[in-house]
């Protein structure tokens, strides 16, 4: 009896949660070797179900690096990278195209098979518009994103769908480009205005100390996470997820931002329907 109650006090919590996000536009990031394992993949997109079933509106930008680089490998191609961007020439851009259609689909199908409403969209459809990226060295088929189709998009989120993005953009001359799949999901926060922006992450967010749970700091602002990258405790992969927050919280239109370890089970929810929450939230002040 006891376990029930508790049940019922969780979702009593969840409530003015539920009734302040309803109708407002999540943006998520889903990538890396999180995408990989089909357990964190089922909870994930099982929650991701849940939010939309209770009235927020999903948009999933998804990655695809460790697909393309295995596929590239396979091929006997090389894998090279210019600052974390990887060099497309035309022949890798013809795999990205492809492994990230699989994903896409693949995601699309089990997020049908948890009974939610999806519809899958390919970036360079007419959704996101890039011109080609300037860089220290030629990057090839890479692109900065110079708008987004917002009506597409939110004729999608007003059928009740969860709407799948994979991160290709189209230029003026019709050309595909590969597109940094954080940039992506900042660029597309910022122009529908979006609640939220969540990184899905495999850590539980930015720590004091790596090592030490306890350290996790739950809330930050943007002068602090300045602070934190000059004295080296923000490092490695974690500093251009935090700047993606950054970016999408100075860009305007975003209003509030999170770090989640989605290797814990049902974090989206708790993130955000608990009054503590589990991972990272950056705030603008």
């Amino acid at each position: 009896m006891d376990q029930i109650v508790k049940k019922a006090s969780i979702l009593i919590e969840a409530i003015p949660y539920i009734h302040a996000f309803r109708r407002k536009i999540f943006v998520i990031k889903y990538g890396g070797s999180i995408l990989d394992d089909p357990k964190i993949r089922h909870n994930v997109l099982q929650d991701i179900v849940f939010l939309s079933y209770v009235g927020i509106r999903i948009i999933i930008v998804h990655g695809g690096g460790p697909h393309i680089s295995a596929r590239m490998k396979e091929k006997g191609l090389k894998n090279e990278f210019v600052d974390g961007i990887r060099v497309t020439d035309k022949e890798t851009l013809t795999i990205v195209g492809e492994e990230l259609e699989k994903l896409n689909q693949q995601i699309v199908a089990e997020i049908k098979s948890l009974r939610g409403d999806v519809t899958g969209l390919k970036g360079q459809e007419n959704i996101i518009f890039v011109k080609k990226k300037k860089a220290v060295k030629d990057l090839g088929f890479v692109g900065t994103i110079t708008s987004v189709n917002k009506e597409d998009l939110e004729e999608h989120l007003g059928q009740g769908q969860i709407t799948v993005v994979s991160p290709m953009g189209m230029t003026t001359e019709k050309q595909p480009h590969n597109v940094n799949a954080d940039e992506v999901a900042s660029a597309i926060a910022n122009s529908m205005k979006a609640e939220k922006l969540v990184l899905l992450t495999d850590v539980p967010g930015v720590m004091r100390d790596l090592k030490d749970m306890g350290t996790l700091m739950s809330t930050l602002n943007l002068s602090q996470v300045d602070e934190l990258i000059k004295s080296s405790v923000i490092i490695g992969g974690m500093i251009p997820k935090v700047n993606s927050c950054v970016e999408a919280l100075k860009g305007g239109g975003v209003n509030k931002t999170h770090i989640v370890d989605a290797r814990m089970p049902h974090a989206l929810l708790l993130e955000f329907f608990t009054d503590q929450g589990v991972g990272t939230q950056i705030i603008k002040n």
